[in-house]
Order: C-alpha cells, then sequence, then structure tokens
C-alpha cells in the first residue's frame, strides 16, 4: 500500500517541477502551489480532528517482546497522563515485575528488577541515543495511542497523497522522514519515522480498532525500533482500556 501512493506523490512532484521551469505556466503554477497548499492544510486538519482527545488513558495489553535475539511473553501496563507523564510497567509469569519506566517531558528513569535490580535516571535526551531528536515527549506519547503527532504534522514539508482507498501523509522535520498510512476513519494503521543518517526507525502497525467510551483505539499494536546497538520488537494486544480516570504512577 506504501508502494503506490509514494509512486503518486513523486509524480505529483516531477510534474510540479517540469510546470515551474517553463515561464509561461509560472502564474498558474503560483496558483496551482496554493491550492494545493490549501488542499493539505485541510487534509491535515481532518486528521487531526479524528486524534483521540483524552486526559488521561489506562491499558493492559499482553506483550510479545523481542529485544536483540531473545522473546519473552509477558504483560504490559501503560498509563498516561496527557502531556506529563508516561508509566509502564512490565510484568512475566507469575505477576512478577520486571521492569518499570517513567517517562516526562524533560525525564526518563527506568528500574530494572528481574534478574538485575538496577535504577537508571537520565534526562529525557537519553531517549535520542535511539531516536531522531526531532520526536519529542508528545510525540512518543501520540505513537503510544496511535494519533498522529501535530508537531511533526506542522513541518512544513508534509504531502498527502491517495490513491483508491489509500491515503498517506508524508513528511520530513530536519533528518527525520515520517509516513503514515490512514484508514477509512482517518485513523492511521502504520506510521514510519526514519533517520537515515543515524539508521534509526520507529515503525507501528495499529489494528482492531474498537470504541471505548467514544474514544477509537487499536487493539493490536506492533512496534519496531532499530538502532545503534538495539533491536526491539514489542507485539501488544490490550484485553483492557480506560479513559479520562484518575491514574497512578508510583516509582
Amino acid at each position: 500500500m506504501w508502494n503506490k501512493s509514494i509512486a503518486l506523490l513523486l509524480l505529483v512532484a516531477v510534474f510540479t517541477s517540469a510546470c515551474s521551469s517553463k515561464r509561461k505556466l509560472a502564474k498558474k503554477q503560483e496558483d496551482l502551489d496554493k491550492t494545493t497548499t490549501v488542499a493539505v492544510d485541510n487534509s491535515i486538519k481532518t486528521f487531526e480532528m479524528s486524534n483521540l482527545d483524552y486526559l488521561t488513558f489506562s491499558g493492559r495489553a499482553k506483550a510479545k517482546v523481542a529485544f536483540d535475539k531473545a522473546t519473552h511473553d509477558a504483560t504490559a501496563h501503560i498509563r498516561i497522563e496527557r502531556d506529563k507523564s508516561i508509566w509502564i510497567s512490565v510484568t512475566a509469569l507469575l505477576n512478577i515485575e520486571v521492569a518499570r519506566v517513567l517517562i516526562t517531558p524533560d525525564s526518563i528513569k527506568i528500574q530494572t528488577k528481574y534478574p538485575k535490580k538496577e535504577l537508571i535516571a537520565k534526562r529525557f535526551s537519553y531517549v535520542y541515543n535511539f531516536i531522531n531528536p526531532s520526536l519529542s515527549f508528545k510525540s512518543l506519547q501520540d505513537i503510544l495511542v496511535g494519533n498522529l503527532s501535530t508537531e511533526l504534522l506542522r513541518a512544513g514539508q508534509v504531502q498527502v497523497a491517495s490513491s483508491g482507498e489509500d491515503v498517506v501523509i508524508v513528511g520530513a522535520k530536519n533528518s527525520l522522514n515520517f509516513q503514515y498510512g490512514m484508514n477509512e476513519k482517518n485513523r492511521p494503521y502504520a506510521s514510519k519515522m526514519e533517520d537515515r543518517q543515524l539508521a534509526q526507525v520507529l515503525d507501528v502497525a495499529y489494528q482492531e480498532y474498537v470504541s471505548t467510551n467514544g474514544h477509537l483505539f487499536p487493539q493490536h499494536c506492533v512496534l519496531k525500533v532499530k538502532g545503534e546497538g538495539l533491536s526491539l520488537q514489542a507485539d501488544l494486544r490490550y484485553n483492557r482500556l480506560t479513559f479520562n480516570e484518575k491514574v497512578d504512577m508510583p516509582f
């Protein structure tokens, strides 16, 4: 599905470039560019309106986590207080907690409990060892709930392509290239963030959307992270979702 829409984008880009090189079509091209910009802005606004609007999120998911060459079955508890904090707890067999993570806009804390107890406390910039610096706390928060990142969509280098039922948003911010594949309900079925210079990729697939208290949320998410010295995949199948209830984030 990606290939068809990206090919369409390339054809549009080539056509635009060729026309702009001809003086007699300069004015028409200028008008076309303005019209295209307005159309893209209107499409982006439509997609943004379909983002989840919430204060807090709490979810529990059965998880299959592949780290490097090892795969583990676990349960992930994810809680979000919007724009303030992300809390993740991972438990293994017999409900034994093996790790806990607390992320805020300016810090990240990681506590491992099994097989070795260890505490890591870093500034938020620590995550840029694995992902592009153009991804902020809010962008990570959006990825976890299946929202489009407004910060990326407003980066100024964004195109929207459609071919049949396939709609793709493609853009760039600094050295980060990003793509969103959109479904018929204007929610993403996939997102990809890539920095080719740093060989960093963050790839997410969203499936099995369900409506929970008016919030359309993907029950099945597959997240892949690849970077220098890191290869991680988490397959999450949610079995409990709540929105706008009080959340505790003990650490």
